[in-house]
């Protein structure tokens, strides 16, 4: 209830800061959407706990929302510092400078809003499931609750029709997440004209009204590519330009510098810049939360020298963790924050691809990080850098950076590309590259070691090792599902790697378990029954044409996450969904799932068809068809032996048990789908006899004699004393084939046991049928 009453007070205190909203010069209209949606979050909130909670049980039964709503007020927390930013009036050049082209608003802040709803919303079911004493009432919000993560709603369309006012993503908030930077845009560029035509001209500076003319050239996208940088006097000869410190992290000429009232980091650069327009007008057109911000640029004639003004950053990933994980390598951020890493990263690099442009050079060292003073503990926003500018980067050698300490971020075909002189760079900058170079870095923000630092492999030896399928070591224990994620992202085969998209959508997930079940974080919490990445992919196969889209936008999240979780429950449940028969569905609990609770077999999300072990797997199967083990694709604990008889296992959907006379209009559940790979096991031989004894009691059925034939076999097929076999009722109870099924599975099993007492009752028996 305290979080609650927290965010109720930062609610109130942006009301009434808002209250001089139109005197916003910069950002208006994002400020005050971002205020609506807070506002709406916070009612959505109040009903649902108006309707599913009692006061009296606050300190007993609403421990699930403790943590959500911690999450939630870290959140507004951010959005009313970034307000505040806007609403300050001081310094309107540089913030025009710093704000033109940011989309934090949307991007960042609405973005994490839409993203720990949703996590709000199910605490607050789950915690309604135990209110109050009338079992009847709490009975059907249970069912209510089922009923709304039910398989046929997965649908955006419907999602948004059903849920959109609950998750905040209503037809007018999606209008107003596309509209209200475009609209911001406009009034800058109206504000700025009418500052740069004056009634008195002399009231505004030279430098000033030169930087008013590159802001409106840049953003009605009419930039000319010859004034697409100002002259370097503009900048070094204003008053209240200062260097204040040298950004030696950063690698090359990097300083911060006070300009125009805001802190910036200036970049040098020398040389002819003619052959550098095209690639600084793209770094100047890049607007992403998690890209380094390059505001502007001028150059000296004479000199040949140019400056660069970007956001200023704290320090690079490398750096950080260098400093704080200490001699022993300990992880230098907790789960949750080193997932929220990890998303950055992934969001920025997918934003980059969707414009094709590939980094190539992903690594630490290019990971800008900057501390979020909402909470006590240490959440960052990381912004990606050193893409781009390729032809500057060459000007100089970086400090921090040199080419022994790049090969271990590259990927096994650009090694191999490297070791072939005079070929071009066309595996570097690819997708892959980069996802492989991702999941490195993943490596050393989990574990605080950089990959292969254990010192036995230098030079040569690291290149050939890492072609050869070597990879980093994890510390055990360590997080089994991030394990997993990480080394899908390192795979030796490019085309096994993830998409940046499918990695956003899985580390969102992660990201909300993690605030659900802060205890899901401790390195040695047992793995979950569906590993994320086979989530994704029955994501992938139910909606492929995401896979095509550029990027996602934001108001999909919510929707991505409820799908998420229907998946999750599918799989767990046992049912299948690329089938269409039903009673394959319903019957999937117990063949999937082994004595121990893991799951026996499960979909692989990057696997080829052909390809039945898991990636995350180091250790090359044996191609032995007779193995009767099977392992789950996400536990290393083997699982049970497989036999013929046992029913409740894998082992039942073999293809061994011929019942070649079923009549067709009759379907096993066990039958294969198209998208299970059923591990072979070795064929029984069976008697001629029995298989004609078998033909004849199938054929000899019909709606009048089952039941009689049922009494008949139970008189001469019982099996001898102390023998114990399941009869078919029980059969039927433990739900895995039914009744009518499990009598002739038992009776022809009944026979396989004994071949003596069943020839001598193959005889009797036909003469009965006869």
């Amino acid at each position: 209830m305290d979080q609650f009453r927290q965010i109720g007070e930062v609610v109130g205190s942006l009301k009434a800061l808002m209250v001089l909203k139109h005197d916003i010069q910069i950002n208006q209209k994002q400020c005050c959407f971002l205020l609506d949606m807070y506002i709406q979050a916070f009612d959505t909130i109040s009903e649902e706990i108006k309707h599913n909670l009692r006061l009296n049980e606050r300190n007993t039964k609403w421990k699930a929302l403790e943590q959500p709503m911690k999450e939630l007020h870290r959140i507004f927390k951010e959005g009313e510092s970034y307000i505040k930013y806007c609403l300050d009036v001081k310094d309107w050049w540089g913030k025009a400078i710093s704000l033109h082209m940011n989309k934090d608003c949307v991007e960042f802040h609405i973005h994490n809003l839409l993203c720990c709803f949703p996590v709000v919303i199910e605490a607050i079911e789950t915690a309604a499931e135990i209110s109050g004493f009338d079992e009847e009432e709490m009975q059907k919000r249970r069912s209510a609750v089922m009923k709304k993560y039910d398989r046929e709603l997965i649908d955006p369309r419907f999602f948004q029709w059903m849920f959109g006012k609950q998750y905040l993503v209503t037809r007018e908030i999606c209008s107003r997440l596309e509209s209200s930077w475009k609209e911001d845009r406009w009034l800058l560029v109206e504000n700025i004209r009418q500052k740069k035509n004056a009634v008195a001209p002399d009231t505004l500076l030279k430098h000033e009204q030169r930087i008013a003319e590159f802001l409106l050239r840049k953003l009605d996208g009419v930039e000319q590519s010859n004034k697409i940088l100002l002259p370097s006097s503009i900048l070094v000869g204003s008053n209240d330009y200062h260097v204040k410190r040298r950004l030696g992290s950063w690698g090359g000429h990097v300083k911060e510098i006070q300009w125009l009232g805001e802190n910036f980091a200036l970049r040098n650069f020398f040389g002819d810049v003619e052959p550098l327009h095209a690639e600084i007008s793209l770094v100047f057109s890049l607007s992403h939360p998690n890209i380094l911000q390059y505001h502007c640029g001028f150059y000296d004639e004479e000199r040949k020298e140019g400056y660069l003004v970007m956001e200023l950053m704290n320090d690079t990933l490398a750096t950080y963790i260098k400093e704080h994980s200490g001699q022993r390598k300990r992880p230098p951020f907790s789960t949750s924050a080193a997932v929220d890493i990890m998303l950055q990263i992934a969001r920025g690099m997918e934003y980059l691809h969707a414009r094709k442009i590939y980094h190539g050079e992903l690594n630490p060292s290019h990971v800008l990080l900057k501390a979020r003073n909402s909470s006590a503990e240490s959440y960052f926003h990381a912004k990606l850098k050193g893409f781009g500018l390729t032809s500057i980067k060459i000007t100089y050698k970086t400090v921090n950076h040199n080419a022994a300490d790049s090969i271990i971020w590259y990927a096994p075909e650009v090694l191999a590309e490297h070791e072939k002189p005079g070929t071009k760079c066309t595996y570097k900058y690819t997708e892959k590259a980069d996802v492989y170079s991702f999941g490195m870095i993943c490596f050393q923000i989990l574990t605080g070691k950089v990959p292969f630092d254990e010192g036995h492999l230098q030079g040569e030896k690291v290149v050939r090792n890492i072609r050869a399928g070597e990879r980093p070591l994890f510390p055990y224990p360590s997080p089994k599902y991030l394990v997993n994620l990480t080394r899908r992202c390192w795979h030796t085969n490019p085309n096994l790697r993830p998409r940046f998209s499918s990695l956003c959508r899985i580390l969102h997930y992660i990201k909300k378990v993690l605030v659900i079940n802060p205890e899901h974080g401790q390195p040695e919490t047992a793995p979950p029954l569906v590993d994320y990445c086979d989530i994704e992919g029955g994501y992938s196969k139910k909606f492929p044409e995401y896979e095509s889209m550029c990027l996602t936008p934001v108001s999909q999240i919510p929707f991505q996450m409820f799908a998420y979780r229907l998946i999750e429950k599918e799989k767990i449940s046992g049912k299948n969904w690329d089938s269409s028969n039903d009673g394959f569905s319903v019957h999937r609990r117990a063949s999937m799932l082994s004595d121990d609770g893991h799951l026996a077999a499960m979909d692989d999300l990057f696997l080829a068809p052909s390809d039945g072990r898991s990636v995350c797997s180091e250790i090359i199967d044996r191609k032995d068809s007779r193995l009767f083990d099977q392992r789950s694709a996400i536990s290393e604990i083997p699982h049970r032996k497989l036999f013929l008889f046992d029913q409740a296992s894998v082992g039942s959907e073999s293809p061994d048990r011929r019942f070649s006379s079923v009549a067709a209009d009759e379907k096993f559940f066990f039958a294969d789908s198209p998208d299970r790979k059923v591990l072979s096991t070795p064929v029984v031989d069976r008697s001629p006899r029995i298989d004609t004894l078998e033909k004849k009691i199938i054929s000899s059925m019909s709606k009048n004699q089952r039941l009689r034939f049922s009494d008949n076999q139970e008189k001469v097929m019982s099996p001898k004393a102390g023998d114990e076999k399941p009869t078919a009722n029980v059969a039927a109870e433990q739900n895995l084939v039914s009744p009518r099924t499990s009598e002739k599975i038992i009776s022809a099993e009944q026979n396989l046991v004994s071949p003596r007492t069943s020839d001598k009752k193959i005889s009797s028996d036909d003469q009965k049928l006869t």
